[in-house]
């Protein structure tokens, strides 16, 4: 995969805003539980109120709150809040929020942030746990105050219409000091969060007292929270589109990229590198290898960046909600890794088989459906489908064995979540109960936790997709980093004007690579204009690899081929392959239409010219035939022509480019003797000053050829004409003499 990074390069800009957006989404899902958790704490359990530290507070209530407070605490609290007195001049405007102002002085909270908040809470929320106390035991003497029975204060022992708090004010500082050292001692064990949730009560009874609209202000509380849900959802869902949608194009895009490079370098290849790759291997590798490619890029995107920082910050956050109950999402996360690992070391080494269990059975199925004709022929219908159904069977064998293991994953992730959720639920009941956490707060880490254990199911996906991918990505980077062996020179020279299209062989030896042999030995011979050379010998004595190094399809071991004077392996490739025009053996055809395949040698080349070099080829006849002319259909590989129709049709495409050369690799097998002598006999008399080489078998098609090389096992064993060479080669006597009788010869 590494060896394939720098074609996200391009997608660096869609990458980094992708994980911008990613960050969005994160943190608008990781908000979702936290306003949950304020609606059900603030919102229901408390009525809307949100802290302990009053909006606004009557000046009677007030004063004795500061009897429990420090002089510097009582300076604090006082410096936050303005004093409003029924007589103000701006008292108006706080009427119709607190009707209470009518009658007496109020408290109005400033303008302040969270951080001040947070420092007044606890010191308001002591003392007003305190005032409500004594107040209750006004009420009833019996009870027992929250801040514990070491307070050895009885209101019964107070004179009627004596006031409490008044009385409690003018007691001396040293005893009023011990007093609050006591209460102090015993809200220490009680804790901040159960004294907040204590104190939210008595704000809520001073809101009553004030007039204000508790029920509305519970309703308002619940709609601003729920509002702010709505829009932070609607934030993560855009986000999450727009994700998804760099996420696709860049999948798209790279994937892309890396098709058209493979296509770009096999085209590249010369048969060497052919020899490495199967046919079946390279189709696999475009295709099947970039796809997984492409998934894995787009799954990175989408879940790999996502996850860890869903997973840190989950962790954060329900830390952050109850640091009692970490240990339950540690083990929870443990028992994760531990499933991933093992699926990981039985999933991955099969990952690694199923790529080359396509590779054959593509393989199979390629050959089966090219060559259908022998497999019919030969009645081994019955034995192909067994191939295929081996190969078939393997990968599908392997495939099922890997969902098997995956699919297992599903019910034990569902098993470790749903006692994730019991755990949390049944140890948060219990922190509840202590009031360490409110009932909002364990539902909040119960999202926390489930978020968590999702970031690192999307991690433990990526584990198990990953490997494959890796293999792809391995498979397509071995045909990207293939060497070509045959290059063009650094400092490339050009062909003269005019063009002398002389070819000449100088002491040529070959070898194929990692052969131990040459199969060419010491070729030397001159193709000239305005000539015809022909190439004969028997099978497998090399004819074709001689033709194959004039194009350069493989370099010479030794020696070299000069054309116009220049060795080959000095002038572009291109410019090389420009000059020839070449019929394998086999005619290819593309499919499409004749006109297509014959515009394939110069797509700019008129209608008189392909007519023309239709009539040379000998295929104008069939040509016309068909209704459409040239515009008749030719099927992949053309299936739907004879092997003689497939071969003029080669032939004639070759003559349409006009080149200087025309190479003829055995292109008149199919051909029957009067078409072939027909065509030989148009050839010769429109080609000119072209360079004609023709490699064949019969003697007929080279029996008037301007030089004859006849080849054996590699080695030229004769050159010169066919009258010569029947007088001083034997060889090619052998030959002529199997085919031809002697008023042929003669």
């Amino acid at each position: 995969m590494l060896r394939l990074a720098k074609y996200l390069r391009p997608y660096a800009l869609l990458i980094v805003l992708s994980l911008a957006l990613l960050f969005v989404q994160a943190n608008a899902n990781l908000a979702l539980p936290d306003y949950l958790s304020k609606i059900v704490n603030n919102g229901i359990q408390q009525s809307g109120v949100e802290n302990a530290v009053p909006e606004a507070i009557r000046q009677s209530q007030m004063d004795k709150l500061i009897i429990f407070m420090s002089a510097e605490e009582q300076a604090l609290v006082l410096e936050e809040y303005v004093l409003v007195e029924p007589t103000s001049a701006n008292v108006d405007q706080y009427l119709v929020d607190y009707p209470a102002l009518a009658d007496e002085p109020i408290h109005i909270l400033k303008e302040i942030d969270q951080a001040k908040i947070d420092l007044l809470t606890p010191i308001m929320a002591r003392s007003l746990v305190v005032v409500s106390g004594i107040e209750q035991m006004i009420e009833d003497p019996s009870k027992v105050p929250p801040f514990g029975e070491g307070f050895d204060f009885d209101p019964s022992r107070i004179p009627p219409g004596m006031d409490v708090f008044g009385l409690l004010g003018m007691m001396p500082a040293e005893q009023l000091s011990e007093m609050s050292t006591r209460i102090n001692e015993a809200f220490a064990a009680l804790g901040d969060n159960m004294i907040s949730q204590m104190a939210v009560s008595t704000v809520k009874v001073e809101y009553e007292a004030l007039g204000m609209d508790t029920g509305r202000l519970q309703t308002d509380y619940i709609v601003r929270i729920g509002g702010t849900m709505l829009l932070v959802s609607l934030l993560g869902g855009a986000a999450t589109i727009a994700v998804g949608f760099l996420a696709s194009r860049t999948a798209a895009g790279a994937a892309r990229d890396i098709r058209r490079e493979v296509f770009k370098k096999v085209e590249s290849f010369s048969n060497v590198e052919f020899d490495q790759f199967s046919t079946a291997s390279l189709i696999t590798r475009s295709t099947n290898d970039v796809t997984q490619i492409q998934m894995v890029i787009f799954m990175i995107m989408r879940m790999v960046l996502f996850a860890p920082i869903m997973g840190i910050g989950g962790v954060i956050r329900a830390i952050d909600k109850s640091a009692n109950m970490w240990w339950i999402i540690a083990l929870a996360v443990i028992v994760l890794l531990g499933l991933i690992l093992i699926v990981f070391s039985i999933s991955l080494p099969k990952f690694q088989i199923m790529q080359s269990l396509i590779d054959r059975l593509n393989l199979v199925t390629r050959e089966n459906l090219s060559g259908m004709m022998v497999i019919r022929a030969f009645n081994k219908q019955e034995d192909e489908l067994k191939r295929f159904d081996k190969a078939n069977w393997d990968l599908t064998d392997t495939s099922l064995f890997v969902a098997r293991v995956m699919v297992t994953m599903m019910p034990v992730m569902m098993l470790l979540m749903n006692g994730l959720s019991v755990g949390i639920i049944w140890v948060g009941a219990h922190q509840v109960a202590e009031a360490n956490i409110q009932v909002g707060d364990m539902m909040a880490f119960l999202q926390y936790a489930m978020q968590i254990v999702f970031a690192f199911l999307m991690m433990s996906m990526m584990f198990i997709f990953l490997p494959r991918a890796a293999v792809s990505g391995g498979r397509i980077a071995d045909v990207l980093e293939t060497d070509t062996i045959i290059k063009d020179p650094e400092d490339p020279k050009k062909f003269s004007d005019p063009f002398v299209s002389k070819i000449e062989f100088r002491n040529v030896s070959f070898r194929y690579p990692g052969a131990l042999d040459d199969v060419l030995h010491d070729i030397s011979f001159t193709a000239r204009p305005g000539e015809t050379t022909a190439i004969i010998g028997s099978t497998g004595c090399g004819k074709s690899t001689v033709i194959n190094l004039i194009p350069r399809f493989y370099d010479v071991t030794e020696g070299a081929i000069y054309l116009d004077g220049h060795d080959i392996r000095e002038v572009k490739q291109s410019d090389l392959r420009d000059k020839i025009g070449y019929v394998p053996q086999k005619g290819m055809l593309f499919s499409g239409t004749i006109e297509s395949n014959l515009l394939y040698a110069d797509e700019n080349a008129s209608s008189e010219t392909l007519k023309e070099s239709a009539d040379i080829a000998q295929a104008s006849e069939f040509i016309f035939d068909k209704p459409e002319g040239f515009g008749a259909e030719i099927a992949q590989g053309g299936v739907n022509v004879s092997g003689g129709q497939k071969q003029r049709l080669a032939i004639a495409r070759a003559l349409v480019k006009k080149p200087p050369i025309y190479i003829f690799d055995d292109s008149f097998s199919a051909l029957d003797f009067k078409t072939d002598s027909a065509l030989r006999k148009e050839l010769k008399e429109k080609t000119g000053d072209s360079t004609v080489m023709i490699v064949t078998q019969r003697v007929a098609t080279v029996k008037n050829a301007d030089q004859i090389i006849v080849l054996d096992e590699g080695r030229v064993v004769g050159q010169g004409a066919h009258h010569d060479l029947m007088d001083t080669c034997e060889t090619y006597r052998e030959i002529a003499k199997s085919q031809l009788s002697e008023e042929e010869l003669a």
